[in-house]
Order: C-alpha cells, then structure tokens, then sequence
C-alpha cells in the first residue's frame, strides 16, 4: 500500500513544535479539535461552496499540512478524528485510483451487504468516478448533512475491506507478501469504518467535538 494512506503529508511537520509546546499532549489536543471546529464551520457558513471546493483541490494537490497533520494525534472518533481519517481516504485514492477501483469492485460483488448502495458510487466504478465519489463525500462533509457523509465514507471502507481481504486470498500461495500488505489494508480499513459510523452517531447526537 502507498505510504501516503499512513500519513499523507507533502512536507515535514516541522512547524508542530513552534506552534504548541511539544511536551503538552493537552494543548495539542485543544488546538486540534480547536482546527478542526473553525475549519468546519468556515466551510459551512460559505453558502457560495468556494471554500469547499478551495479545500478539496488544496489536498488534493498538496495532501495535508502541519495541522491536519496535528489532526492524527486526536481521538479516532473525535471530530479532528473523523476528518483526518476522510482526508486520508480521498489522498489514498487519489495516489493508487486504479488499485482502489479494483479492490472496490471486488468488494461489491463479495460483500453481502447494502455498503456499496450506501458509499454511492457507480457500479462498477472506474478509477476516475472512485476519485469523483470521495471529493463527493468531503463536499457533504462541508455543505452537506454531516453524518451522512460520514455514513457514506464508513461504507467506502467496508466494500474496500471487504475487497482487500478476498484479494489477500488470492494471493496468499503465490504471493504471501503481497497478500500480507493487503490483510494490513483490510484491516485499517475496517477499523477506520467502525470510527467514522461512530462518529457519524456522535454527531447526531451532538457529542461529536
């Protein structure tokens, strides 16, 4: 798997320690949720959707910065949580499309379950129309309904698992290495829906910060 799915950051994140104090995991963590609220919000209040559309082309050409990169040390099923694990998601896409469009066609005719309807995406999905659906997905995140959204990215990963691990099947006598990474990707995969559907009742219910 490309290392972009682990951490997606064009520069180095050397700025960290200028902007909160290194040895205070509590002041990071406040100004990670702090980000992530004013981000969301400006987005929102935009009612023209250039400043979605600003932030979607941003990542989607530069990946992510000093503070998405704050993003990752947050709560999983937090808000700077969430978002982090959505950027992911669309660099991880955009860097292997043609890997994630295979993988994802595997899992819709594999998984017995309504995630492939959920996710949204056409059946079966090129590389370009998987590209299409997760700047889809973050448009809903800022514009739309956002535990929707969340729902939709939840069920992405669930049909991509889903994928990975028959296609580790596959590959588990001829190529066991190969079949190793995608087990690994399964696996994140799975644990990245489980936050995001949790974050999406959280925020519903209005517990998500």
């Amino acid at each position: 798997m490309p290392e972009q799915f682990h951490r997606p950051v064009r520069r180095p994140p050397a700025a960290f320690d200028n902007l909160v104090g290194a040895a205070d995991p509590a002041e990071k963590s406040r100004v990670a949720h702090a980000t992530a609220s004013a981000l969301l919000r400006r987005a929102r209040q935009d009612e023209t959707g250039e400043t979605t559309e600003r932030l979607i082309a941003f990542t989607a050409e530069h990946g992510i910065d000093d503070i998405a990169e704050l993003w990752s040390l947050a709560p999983s099923r937090s808000l700077p949580g969430a978002l982090w694990r959505l950027y992911l998601l669309q660099i991880a896409i955009r860097s292997d499309s043609a890997t994630a469009a295979l993988l994802y066609e595997r899992g819709r005719v594999e998984l017995r379950s309504a995630d492939a309807a959920i996710a949204g995406a056409p059946t079966p999905a090129s590389p370009d129309e998987l590209t299409a659906l997760v700047d889809t997905i973050l448009r809903g995140v800022f514009q739309g309904d956002f535990s929707v959204a969340l729902d939709r990215a939840a069920a992405y990963c669930r049909v991509q698992a889903s994928g990975a691990t028959h296609t580790a099947d596959d590959y588990e006598s001829t190529e066991p290495g190969r079949a190793s990474d995608l087990t690994r990707r399964a696996l994140r995969l799975s644990g990245y829906a489980d936050d995001l559907s949790a974050a999406a009742g959280l925020w519903r219910s209005g517990a998500l910060t």
